[in-house]
């Protein structure tokens, strides 16, 4: 987090995604948001949308991947429109 910190600020509303590679536990990798989670806790800054699991995966390989997006209105729509597909669906 604090190379995430050194290149963008962490204000505003954020998107917070937490990818598993594919071998490391839903338990964990819900650990790992609550970790960014109290990182990120302060009164300028407020996570948005989140997104935990295992999206982008190499072959049971463990650890995981933190990505973290400044959401703009536009970029909440985008993220808040209806998906459906073999990995993901919502808004239906």
């Amino acid at each position: 987090m604090d190379a995430i910190g050194a290149d963008m600020p962490l204000t505003g509303d954020l998107l917070v995604m937490v990818n598993g590679m594919g071998g490391t536990p839903l338990i964990e990798l819900y650990g790992i948001f609550n970790e960014v989670h109290r990182y990120l806790a302060g009164p300028d800054v407020r996570i948005a949308r989140n997104l935990v699991g295992n999206y982008i995966t190499s072959l049971e390989m463990q650890g995981f991947s933190v990505t973290v997006c400044r959401l703009t209105d536009t970029l909440t729509d985008l993220w808040d429109a209806p998906v459906d597909t073999p990995g993901l669906r919502w808004g239906r």
